[in-house]
């Protein structure tokens, strides 16, 4: 069989088991029927087994049976289908790319959003990460005349984020310090041989976790914040969070209060300016003058 179809088939399978929340593999083969896949044969337990077995060593998604609920098969981690893990990123890139795939037709009526990336760069990032090596990078910063000339740098991690891949990596000893880079900004990058210790108990997913986006500021603390959205902007919000911690916490017809527990540093600012007047800061006090202060020196421009 070929890989492609393969592929097809295992993401058919996960989207199905998640999708109703657990199943027997007679009722998965009634749903596999029903499909253009299938060609009429069901999937055999040896194959299903073997299904399993590719789906978590590809995706780290685990596929377990209740014998005690009449051997329904369940996702045992759902939490890596719904949250910023590399284990959903690639799931859903794969789905995705299935349905485009088989979407030639009406291609011309797909459109889709670049991200601005130098792959090269990200491949040899990576690959250093995972030889415990260092690199060498020549940057250029925004504002800046010429690149920064031969930074050498411990690669940390990768983020995507707002659609630009970035990468936290660390100077070493005796600087030893943490900062961002963006790798649409960087001029060149070249892999060393030189090795380093990656610390063991580094929280990879952990630092920017109080942060929006990929700023993170030890001077701006972490705190709740309480915004109101109006209109529809309430239900963009349900759909869209503007950070895993946002919950709500109270509604009426004409708006809906957010509650976000983050360090709002200045990139929070923008999505909350970007929505104008469908959106107010009710807490804490010095954001809701900031955001206020922003907005009025904005109206000022067009006078």
């Amino acid at each position: 069989m070929k890989t492609y179809t393969l592929f097809q088939e295992y993401i058919w399978l996960v989207e199905t088991i998640h999708r109703a929340g657990r199943l027997t593999l007679g009722e998965i083969n009634e749903r596999w029927l029903r499909t253009e896949m299938s060609e009429g044969i069901v999937i055999a337990r040896s194959t299903f087994n073997r299904h399993r077995d590719a789906i978590l060593d590809m995706f780290g998604i685990v596929i377990e049976c209740d014998r005690r609920d009449g051997f329904r098969y369940y996702i045992f981690n759902e939490e890596v289908l719904e949250e910023d893990t590399i284990q959903n990123w690639m799931f859903s890139t794969l789905s995705v790319g299935s349905v485009l795939a088989e979407s030639r037709g009406v291609h011309d009526r797909i459109l889709l959003e670049r991200i601005p990336s130098d792959g090269e760069n990200l491949h040899k990032f990576i690959e250093a990460m995972k030889g415990g090596v260092r690199i060498r990078v020549n940057y250029r910063r925004y504002g800046a005349e010429a690149p920064v000339s031969s930074m050498k740098l411990d690669p940390y991690f990768v983020k995507l984020s707002g659609r630009r891949w970035y990468a936290l990596v660390k100077f070493p000893e005796p600087t030893g310090s943490l900062f961002t880079l963006a790798f649409d900004r960087i001029v060149s990058l070249e892999v060393t041989d030189e090795k380093f210790d990656y610390p063991k108990d580094f929280d990879a997913a952990g630092w920017f976790r109080d942060c929006y986006g990929i700023v993170r500021n030890p001077a701006v603390p972490v705190e709740k914040v309480l915004i109101r959205a109006f209109g529809r902007e309430k239900d963009y919000l349900r759909d869209l969070p503007l950070h895993h911690s946002q919950k709500e916490v109270g509604s009426t017809d004409e708006y809906s209060d957010f509650e976000l527990t983050l360090s709002p540093t200045a990139e929070f600012f923008s999505p909350l300016l970007a929505r104008g007047a469908a959106i107010k800061v009710l807490a804490p006090q010095w954001l809701a003058d900031e955001i206020g202060r922003q907005h009025q020196a904005a109206a000022e421009l067009y006078k």
